[in-house]
């Protein structure tokens, strides 16, 4: 089974500079607790699911 969920770790693996790796996360965080997902409004918390990292992106994952 695919892991459904994303770091910056992997998005830095995948190519992208840690700047840019840590804003990704940071906004897919503010997308999902604006949706409802208060469970992100956690700053230890650095894992988000993949489909909100697509949206901030504009690319699959």
């Amino acid at each position: 089974m695919e892991n459904q969920t994303i770091t910056k770790n992997d998005l830095m693996a995948m190519g992208y500079k840690q700047g840019t790796a840590v804003k990704v996360i940071h906004q897919s965080k503010e997308i999902l607790v604006s949706q409802g997902f208060t469970f992100y409004n956690n700053k230890r918390l650095g894992r988000v699911p993949k489909s909100t990292v697509s949206k901030v992106l504009g690319v699959d994952i």
